[in-house]
Protein backbone atom coordinates (compact mmCIF):
# COMPACT_ATOMS: atom_id res chain seq x y z
CA UNK A 1 0.00 0.00 0.00
CA UNK A 2 1.24 3.47 -0.85
CA UNK A 3 0.70 5.75 2.08
CA UNK A 4 -0.75 9.19 1.49
CA UNK A 5 -1.67 12.03 3.76
CA UNK A 6 -5.28 12.13 4.86
CA UNK A 7 -7.24 15.07 6.22
CA UNK A 8 -9.69 14.12 8.95
CA UNK A 9 -12.28 16.43 10.49
CA UNK A 10 -14.06 15.25 13.63
CA UNK A 11 -17.36 17.09 13.92
CA UNK A 12 -18.74 17.27 17.44
CA UNK A 13 -20.40 19.70 19.81
CA UNK A 14 -23.71 20.43 21.46
CA UNK A 15 -26.77 18.49 20.38
CA UNK A 16 -28.91 20.77 18.24
CA UNK A 17 -26.01 23.03 17.25
CA UNK A 18 -26.05 22.00 13.58
CA UNK A 19 -23.97 18.84 13.17
CA UNK A 20 -26.34 17.41 10.55
CA UNK A 21 -25.98 20.51 8.40
CA UNK A 22 -22.23 20.41 8.98
CA UNK A 23 -21.71 16.82 7.84
CA UNK A 24 -23.84 17.46 4.76
CA UNK A 25 -21.66 20.46 4.01
CA UNK A 26 -18.52 18.34 4.20
CA UNK A 27 -20.09 15.86 1.81
CA UNK A 28 -20.74 18.72 -0.62
CA UNK A 29 -17.08 19.68 -0.26
CA UNK A 30 -16.05 16.23 -1.49
CA UNK A 31 -15.28 14.65 1.87
CA UNK A 32 -16.07 11.02 2.62
CA UNK A 33 -18.45 11.31 5.58
CA UNK A 34 -19.68 9.14 8.41
CA UNK A 35 -22.35 10.13 10.93
CA UNK A 36 -22.62 8.96 14.55
CA UNK A 37 -19.38 6.98 14.63
CA UNK A 38 -18.61 5.48 18.05
CA UNK A 39 -15.25 6.88 19.21
CA UNK A 40 -13.86 3.40 19.89
CA UNK A 41 -14.26 2.55 16.20
CA UNK A 42 -12.40 5.65 15.00
CA UNK A 43 -8.88 4.12 14.86
CA UNK A 44 -10.15 1.07 12.97
CA UNK A 45 -12.15 3.31 10.65
CA UNK A 46 -9.01 5.31 9.85
CA UNK A 47 -7.06 2.13 9.14
CA UNK A 48 -9.71 0.97 6.68
CA UNK A 49 -9.75 4.33 4.93
CA UNK A 50 -5.95 4.35 4.66
CA UNK A 51 -6.07 1.04 2.80
CA UNK A 52 -7.64 2.75 -0.18
CA UNK A 53 -6.40 5.69 -2.21
CA UNK A 54 -9.96 6.79 -3.00
CA UNK A 55 -10.42 8.94 0.10
CA UNK A 56 -7.93 11.51 1.32
CA UNK A 57 -10.44 13.81 3.03
CA UNK A 58 -12.77 12.40 5.65
CA UNK A 59 -15.27 13.93 8.08
CA UNK A 60 -17.00 12.06 10.89
CA UNK A 61 -19.59 13.05 13.47
CA UNK A 62 -18.98 11.90 17.03
CA UNK A 63 -21.41 13.18 19.61
CA UNK A 64 -23.53 12.33 22.62
CA UNK A 65 -25.60 9.78 20.71
CA UNK A 66 -22.54 7.60 21.40
CA UNK A 67 -22.53 8.62 25.06
CA UNK A 68 -21.63 5.11 26.28
CA UNK A 69 -18.30 5.45 24.48
CA UNK A 70 -17.82 9.20 24.71
CA UNK A 71 -15.68 9.19 27.82
CA UNK A 72 -12.94 7.53 25.75
CA UNK A 73 -12.75 10.22 23.09
CA UNK A 74 -9.95 12.23 24.71
CA UNK A 75 -7.58 9.27 24.93
CA UNK A 76 -8.44 8.25 21.38
CA UNK A 77 -7.70 11.73 20.06
CA UNK A 78 -4.34 11.60 21.83
CA UNK A 79 -3.55 8.39 19.95
CA UNK A 80 -4.34 10.06 16.63
CA UNK A 81 -1.28 12.25 17.15
CA UNK A 82 0.81 9.13 16.46
CA UNK A 83 -0.56 8.75 12.92
CA UNK A 84 2.20 10.23 10.77
CA UNK A 85 0.06 10.35 7.61
CA UNK A 86 -2.97 11.87 9.33
CA UNK A 87 -3.79 15.55 9.67
CA UNK A 88 -6.84 15.86 11.89
CA UNK A 89 -8.88 18.73 13.27
CA UNK A 90 -11.81 18.86 15.66
CA UNK A 91 -14.73 21.10 14.70
CA UNK A 92 -16.87 21.95 17.72
CA UNK A 93 -20.34 23.42 17.11
CA UNK A 94 -21.93 25.38 19.92
CA UNK A 95 -24.90 27.64 20.59
CA UNK A 96 -26.40 29.39 23.59
CA UNK A 97 -28.59 27.42 25.96
CA UNK A 98 -31.59 29.54 25.04
CA UNK A 99 -31.13 28.91 21.33
CA UNK A 100 -30.70 25.17 21.86
CA UNK A 101 -33.86 24.99 23.97
CA UNK A 102 -35.72 26.90 21.26
CA UNK A 103 -34.53 24.49 18.56
CA UNK A 104 -35.58 21.47 20.59
CA UNK A 105 -39.01 22.97 21.17
CA UNK A 106 -39.35 23.64 17.46
CA UNK A 107 -38.43 20.08 16.45
CA UNK A 108 -40.18 18.49 19.45
CA UNK A 109 -37.32 16.05 19.85
CA UNK A 110 -35.93 14.94 23.19
CA UNK A 111 -32.38 15.74 24.22
CA UNK A 112 -30.13 12.62 24.28
CA UNK A 113 -29.17 13.33 27.90
CA UNK A 114 -32.64 14.35 29.07
CA UNK A 115 -34.99 11.75 27.63
CA UNK A 116 -36.98 11.69 30.86
CA UNK A 117 -36.37 15.21 32.05
CA UNK A 118 -36.16 18.87 31.04
CA UNK A 119 -34.30 19.76 27.88
CA UNK A 120 -32.32 22.42 29.75
CA UNK A 121 -31.08 19.81 32.23
CA UNK A 122 -29.76 17.72 29.36
CA UNK A 123 -28.07 20.74 27.79
CA UNK A 124 -26.42 21.67 31.08
CA UNK A 125 -25.08 18.16 31.59
CA UNK A 126 -23.89 17.89 28.00
CA UNK A 127 -22.07 21.23 28.19
CA UNK A 128 -20.27 20.07 31.31
CA UNK A 129 -19.24 16.76 29.72
CA UNK A 130 -18.06 18.41 26.51
CA UNK A 131 -16.07 21.23 28.09
CA UNK A 132 -12.68 19.41 27.83
CA UNK A 133 -13.35 18.50 24.20
CA UNK A 134 -14.30 22.08 23.35
CA UNK A 135 -11.01 23.29 24.81
CA UNK A 136 -9.19 20.69 22.69
CA UNK A 137 -10.92 21.73 19.45
CA UNK A 138 -9.02 23.74 16.87
CA UNK A 139 -12.21 25.11 15.30
CA UNK A 140 -15.16 26.33 17.37
CA UNK A 141 -18.21 27.72 15.58
CA UNK A 142 -21.06 29.40 17.43
CA UNK A 143 -24.23 28.73 15.40
CA UNK A 144 -26.58 30.78 17.60
CA UNK A 145 -27.09 33.46 14.96
CA UNK A 146 -26.33 31.34 11.90
CA UNK A 147 -28.85 30.05 9.41
CA UNK A 148 -28.13 26.63 7.84
CA UNK A 149 -26.94 28.42 4.68
CA UNK A 150 -24.58 30.60 6.70
CA UNK A 151 -23.20 27.57 8.53
CA UNK A 152 -22.52 25.83 5.20
CA UNK A 153 -20.72 28.94 4.00
CA UNK A 154 -18.63 29.09 7.18
CA UNK A 155 -17.58 25.46 6.81
CA UNK A 156 -16.72 26.00 3.15
CA UNK A 157 -14.63 29.01 4.11
CA UNK A 158 -12.68 27.06 6.72
CA UNK A 159 -12.31 23.68 5.03
CA UNK A 160 -12.59 24.03 1.24
CA UNK A 161 -9.33 24.00 -0.66
CA UNK A 162 -8.46 25.51 -4.01
CA UNK A 163 -8.40 22.24 -5.93
CA UNK A 164 -11.69 20.74 -4.80
CA UNK A 165 -14.32 23.25 -3.78
CA UNK A 166 -18.02 22.44 -3.42
CA UNK A 167 -18.40 24.46 -6.54
CA UNK A 168 -21.61 25.63 -8.03
CA UNK A 169 -22.74 23.24 -10.75
CA UNK A 170 -25.50 23.62 -13.33
CA UNK A 171 -27.46 20.62 -14.56
CA UNK A 172 -29.28 21.26 -17.84
CA UNK A 173 -31.77 18.59 -18.81
CA UNK A 174 -34.16 18.27 -21.73
CA UNK A 175 -37.40 16.35 -21.26
CA UNK A 176 -40.80 15.60 -22.75
CA UNK A 177 -43.88 16.93 -20.98
CA UNK A 178 -45.79 13.80 -22.06
CA UNK A 179 -43.52 11.80 -19.74
CA UNK A 180 -43.80 14.13 -16.76
CA UNK A 181 -41.74 16.90 -15.20
CA UNK A 182 -38.24 16.15 -13.84
CA UNK A 183 -38.70 15.88 -10.09
CA UNK A 184 -35.42 17.62 -9.28
CA UNK A 185 -35.87 20.64 -11.57
CA UNK A 186 -35.35 24.07 -10.03
CA UNK A 187 -36.27 26.03 -13.16
CA UNK A 188 -38.54 24.74 -15.93
CA UNK A 189 -38.91 26.30 -19.37
CA UNK A 190 -41.47 25.26 -21.98
CA UNK A 191 -40.56 25.39 -25.70
CA UNK A 192 -43.67 23.64 -27.02
CA UNK A 193 -44.79 26.89 -28.66
CA UNK A 194 -41.97 26.68 -31.21
CA UNK A 195 -42.31 25.01 -34.64
CA UNK A 196 -42.05 21.24 -34.21
CA UNK A 197 -39.57 19.26 -36.35
CA UNK A 198 -41.63 16.14 -35.69
CA UNK A 199 -43.94 17.15 -38.53
CA UNK A 200 -41.03 17.18 -40.99
CA UNK A 201 -40.81 13.53 -42.06
CA UNK A 202 -37.10 13.70 -42.83
CA UNK A 203 -36.45 15.02 -39.27
CA UNK A 204 -38.88 12.90 -37.30
CA UNK A 205 -36.46 10.10 -36.38
CA UNK A 206 -33.59 12.46 -35.59
CA UNK A 207 -32.99 14.43 -32.38
CA UNK A 208 -32.03 17.94 -31.43
CA UNK A 209 -28.39 16.83 -31.34
CA UNK A 210 -28.48 16.11 -35.06
CA UNK A 211 -27.47 19.15 -37.09
CA UNK A 212 -30.52 19.22 -39.41
CA UNK A 213 -32.92 19.27 -36.45
CA UNK A 214 -30.81 21.76 -34.52
CA UNK A 215 -30.68 24.08 -37.51
CA UNK A 216 -34.42 23.75 -38.10
CA UNK A 217 -35.23 24.72 -34.51
CA UNK A 218 -32.70 27.50 -34.13
CA UNK A 219 -33.26 29.08 -37.52
CA UNK A 220 -36.76 30.20 -36.56
CA UNK A 221 -37.09 33.84 -35.59
CA UNK A 222 -39.21 33.02 -32.54
CA UNK A 223 -36.63 30.46 -31.39
CA UNK A 224 -33.80 32.97 -31.51
CA UNK A 225 -35.86 35.62 -29.73
CA UNK A 226 -36.84 33.22 -26.96
CA UNK A 227 -33.32 31.89 -26.56
CA UNK A 228 -31.82 35.35 -26.19
CA UNK A 229 -34.50 36.22 -23.61
CA UNK A 230 -33.77 32.99 -21.73
CA UNK A 231 -30.05 33.69 -21.71
CA UNK A 232 -30.65 37.28 -20.54
CA UNK A 233 -32.78 35.93 -17.69
CA UNK A 234 -30.32 33.27 -16.54
CA UNK A 235 -26.94 34.98 -16.82
CA UNK A 236 -27.50 37.62 -14.12
CA UNK A 237 -29.37 35.11 -11.91
CA UNK A 238 -26.74 32.39 -11.67
CA UNK A 239 -24.30 34.33 -9.41
CA UNK A 240 -27.18 34.86 -6.99
CA UNK A 241 -27.87 31.14 -6.74
CA UNK A 242 -24.17 30.58 -6.11
CA UNK A 243 -24.03 33.24 -3.38
CA UNK A 244 -27.01 31.70 -1.63
CA UNK A 245 -25.02 28.49 -1.19
CA UNK A 246 -26.82 26.33 -3.73
CA UNK A 247 -24.44 23.63 -4.94
CA UNK A 248 -26.50 22.37 -7.89
CA UNK A 249 -29.02 24.30 -10.01
CA UNK A 250 -31.11 22.10 -12.30
CA UNK A 251 -32.55 23.82 -15.37
CA UNK A 252 -35.10 21.75 -17.29
CA UNK A 253 -36.25 22.55 -20.81
CA UNK A 254 -39.25 20.67 -22.12
CA UNK A 255 -41.12 20.08 -25.34
CA UNK A 256 -43.83 17.55 -26.12
CA UNK A 257 -41.74 14.41 -26.52
CA UNK A 258 -38.31 15.56 -25.39
CA UNK A 259 -36.66 14.60 -28.67
CA UNK A 260 -36.30 17.70 -30.84
CA UNK A 261 -36.87 21.27 -29.62
CA UNK A 262 -35.97 20.84 -25.96
CA UNK A 263 -32.83 18.88 -26.85
CA UNK A 264 -31.62 21.57 -29.23
CA UNK A 265 -32.28 24.33 -26.70
CA UNK A 266 -30.66 22.43 -23.82
CA UNK A 267 -27.59 21.72 -25.93
CA UNK A 268 -27.16 25.32 -27.02
CA UNK A 269 -27.68 26.63 -23.49
CA UNK A 270 -25.16 24.13 -22.12
CA UNK A 271 -22.52 25.22 -24.60
CA UNK A 272 -23.04 28.92 -23.86
CA UNK A 273 -23.10 28.62 -20.06
CA UNK A 274 -20.15 26.22 -19.93
CA UNK A 275 -17.81 29.05 -20.91
CA UNK A 276 -18.20 30.45 -17.38
CA UNK A 277 -19.77 27.69 -15.28
CA UNK A 278 -19.45 23.99 -14.58
CA UNK A 279 -22.30 22.52 -16.65
CA UNK A 280 -23.57 18.97 -17.11
CA UNK A 281 -25.91 18.34 -20.04
CA UNK A 282 -28.37 15.43 -20.22
CA UNK A 283 -31.42 14.49 -22.31
CA UNK A 284 -33.87 12.39 -20.36
CA UNK A 285 -36.32 11.45 -23.11
CA UNK A 286 -34.25 11.91 -26.27
CA UNK A 287 -34.36 8.22 -27.23
CA UNK A 288 -37.56 7.21 -25.48
CA UNK A 289 -39.67 7.12 -28.67
CA UNK A 290 -37.16 4.83 -30.39
CA UNK A 291 -37.13 2.52 -27.39
CA UNK A 292 -40.95 2.40 -27.42
CA UNK A 293 -41.01 1.55 -31.14
CA UNK A 294 -38.41 -1.18 -30.69
CA UNK A 295 -40.32 -2.78 -27.83
CA UNK A 296 -43.51 -2.83 -29.85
Amino acid sequence: MTEANMDLVIVTGMSGAGKTVAIQSFEDLGYFTMDNLPPTLLPKFIELIEQTSDYNRVAVVIDMRSRLFFDQITSILDKLEDYKTLDFKVLFLDATDGELVSRYKETRRSHPLAADGRVLDGITLERELLAPLKNFSQNVVDTTELTPRQLRKEIATQFANNTDKPGFRIEIISFGFKYGLPLDADLVFDVRFLPNPYYQLELREQTGLDQPVYDYVMSKQESEAFYQSLLALLEPSLPGYQREGKSVLTIAIGCTGGQHRSVAFAHRLSEDLSTQWSVNESHRDKDRRKETVNRS
